[in-house]
């Protein structure tokens, strides 16, 4: 399953040597020795969670450049049509290394298990990290919506003294249960307000297609109702950020983003054949005055032409 060497990145043992573009170059990830650590010496991870050199949220740009790899602890390991993508976890730890190397790129939104990899090979200083908070919501599952908070924890995200929590809120009108996913959340925003802590909200409007498969609706009506549910939970809205996906129709992003005045950044979505025409969606969008950055995953980390460095540094000049 191992897949093929990821372009841009360099074998350097033990080295961080810097290359021409001022970023470290990235090594080949030591299974052996995480697994030895994890082993041995468990509380190493906390040890290096604790001398992380942190940053604001925001640099002076006023922008975010963040690289999502939440994705497989939700069962979702596909990247376009191969299916097993992201099952190769040093693979997939290469990529984020050298991802996370590029400049201009601001951090990185994982799971718990990825981002004490991360840790381990001190890969997240002076960088942004993300706590994924709900994962229970398995891809293909009839549970699927009810996206249990299975995640980082309010109180796991300040102990690790990361710097947000992401959550993924879908809301299916025609499914009850989305009741007690919308309750969760509120709590959640909460829970994350009053440490002061900044939460990225990724609300859908979704439903199931006749073959069972869960559909988000990307349009413009759609994803209008799913900023105005997600700005108003909680107690509090000082906290939220909004994660959005640009609706089918880009030209309709300028009037959905006056729904709310809660600070937003795009998601990549699934992989598709025109990447360069996903560039130029999120073009026009990052122009509106709501819209600060990116989050994206699969679409850098697993480009077609396999160039990571490349596609993350197109992303980066659309800021």
């Amino acid at each position: 399953m191992r897949a093929g060497r990821v372009r841009g990145a360099e074998s350097e043992g033990e080295g961080a040597d810097v290359g021409a573009t001022g970023a470290p170059a990235v090594r080949s990830v030591d299974v052996g020795e995480l697994v030895r650590l994890r082993a041995q010496r468990p509380e190493a991870i906390a040890e290096a969670a604790a001398r992380r050199t942190r940053r604001p949220l925001l640099n002076d740009s006023g922008r975010l450049m963040i690289v999502a790899a939440d994705h497989p602890a939700r069962g979702a390991l596909g990247v376009g049509e191969r299916r097993f993508a992201m099952a190769n976890r040093a693979d997939l730890l290469e990529r984020l290394c050298l991802a996370l190397s590029r400049p201009g790129v601001d951090g990185v939104l994982a799971t718990a298990d990825i981002l004490d990899d991360l840790l381990l090979l001190g890969a997240l200083d002076g960088k942004v990290v993300m706590g994924s908070m709900n994962r229970g919501g398995l891809q293909g599952a009839s549970f699927e919506l009810d996206d249990r908070f299975t995640g980082h924890r309010a109180e796991d995200i300040e102990r690790l003294g990361f710097d947000a929590g992401k959550l993924l809120l879908r809301i299916d009108y025609s499914d009850p249960g989305s009741l007690t996913t919308l309750e969760s959340t509120a709590r959640a925003v909460d829970d994350m307000a009053a440490r002061r802590l900044p939460v990225f909200v990724e609300p859908f409007i979704s439903r199931r297609t006749d073959e069972g498969r869960l559909r988000n609706d990307l349009s413009a009506e759609a994803v209008t109702r799913s900023i105005a549910i997600a700005s108003g939970l909680g107690g509090t809205s000082a906290y939220t950020w909004l994660k959005l996906p640009v609706t089918e129709n880009p030209d309709d992003m300028a009037e959905v983003m006056q729904t709310s005045t809660l600070p937003a950044v795009l998601l990549g979505g699934e992989v598709g054949d025109d990447q360069d025409g996903a560039y130029e969606k999120w073009r026009g969008a990052l122009q509106l005055p709501t819209v600060r950055g990116l989050v994206v995953g699969r679409s850098l980390l697993y480009p077609a032409d396999g160039d990571v460095a490349a596609a993350v540094d197109t992303a980066v000049g659309l800021l």
